[in-house]
């Protein structure tokens, strides 16, 4: 069967700055405001796709440079490509190893060309260019690629920002003459520009220039904190086209993506809600649970009584403290599972009162139950 390597976005309604609409792809629909959960090394963390599916995810992401290493991209494809692999028949967004390459710090070494480094797993060596990283993404079978950039480390100095986000946009014109020799359904750029507003602007405008399917907000949620991250998304969404997608990267807690969203947002991913699964925190709407506490010992209550997952329907705290405490493997599967379903049910919360006009009211309630509610033990 030959895909038609279809992508589209329709924006179905605003509130405010807020937007909901769907991604159509051939492989399935994307309802945003979407949360992606993270398949780093082809697995959603202790979940099975389908459960990931059940949740309400309607896309994963997967890593270009943990699959690259392992299994290996040509691997992959002799093998059907990422979605047969992993049983993950919807969409799928690879991001494009940049971060977890320039995350290796001494072990890297960059130029114009590409990043050279030597592999975490077994110390051998590698070089990814703009044009390696397309090509890996392509051998995966990726249904959003994107562009290959430097994730501009924080802080920095407007000169290390200015360079930074500059050979980024080199590497964005790279990317996309890569991806247009055999293109997949869609390639999106990465603006960077750290906190400096003129040169988020400059990277806009060339990402734009050269034209993608979709474009990213990168080089926040690492380490500025929520002011910060804030104040560049009063205005960093709005340098980009509104009748594209517009994905931040790497977000993030509840609270982020509600202002994310506020701000006009569209796409999110974090490990947050599945590492907090395996360090025995739980999401509610009252803030987090920490189910190694001694106070869930004989609570026959669920995590959330206004959670519908199935780990709040079929199991109690004193459950899964017990699990916990005894370092049973069902623990971190049962609180990843609610974790996820909380995030998704987040984002249809989101959907919802985007087109029903009553956004800035669901996230002023929400706020403020994070903020003042009683969970948080």
């Amino acid at each position: 069967m030959t895909r038609v390597n279809r992508f589209s976005f329709e924006i179905h309604a605003t509130d405010g700055r807020a937007r909901t609409g769907v991604i159509a792809t051939d492989r399935g629909e994307i309802r945003t405001p979407a949360f992606m959960p993270v398949g780093t090394a082809a697995t959603v963390k202790a979940m099975h796709p389908e459960a990931v599916r059940a949740a309400g995810a309607d896309i994963i992401l997967g890593n270009t440079y943990h699959l690259m290493l392992r299994p290996g991209a040509k691997r992959m494809a002799r093998l059907g490509g990422l979605h047969r692999f992993m049983n993950w028949q919807r969409p799928i967004l690879t991001d494009s190893g940049g971060y977890q390459v320039m995350s290796l710090g001494a072990l890297v070494k960059m130029k114009e060309e590409g990043v050279s480094f030597q592999s975490h797993v077994d110390g051998s060596k590698h070089f990814v260019s703009p044009e390696r990283s397309i090509e890996i993404q392509r051998l995966l079978g990726s249904d959003i690629v994107m562009a290959f950039d430097e994730c501009t480390p924080f802080p920095a100095t407007r000169d290390r920002a200015e360079q930074s986000m500059r050979l980024s946009m080199r590497w964005a014109k790279r990317s996309r003459d890569a991806f247009l020799e055999n293109p997949a359904p869609a390639l999106f750029g990465i603006q960077q520009g750290s906190m400096f507003q003129d040169l988020r602007r400059e990277s806009a405008e060339k990402l734009m220039e050269i034209g993608f399917e979709g474009y990213a907000i990168g080089g926040l949620a690492v380490g500025e904190g929520q002011g910060a991250m804030f104040d560049v998304l009063d205005y960093a969404p709005q340098m980009l086209p509104t009748d594209r997608p517009r994905y931040l990267m790497g977000v993030g807690k509840p609270s982020d993506i509600i202002g994310a969203v506020l701000r006009g947002v569209d796409m999110f991913d974090c490990v947050l809600p599945t590492r907090s699964g395996r360090t025995a925190q739980a999401f509610t709407l009252d803030g987090t649970l920490n189910m190694r506490n001694a106070r869930h010992a004989e609570d026959m209550g669920p995590i959330d009584p206004e959670c519908p997952c199935p780990t709040c329907a079929n199991y109690s705290r004193a459950y899964i403290h017990h699990l916990v405490k005894t370092d049973e493997i069902l623990g971190p599967m049962l609180l990843t599972q609610h974790n996820i379903w909380h995030y998704q049910q987040l984002m249809q919360g989101l959907r919802d009162n985007i087109a029903s006009g009553t956004v800035e009211a669901f996230a002023k309630e929400r706020l403020h139950r994070l903020e003042s509610g009683d969970a948080k033990a």
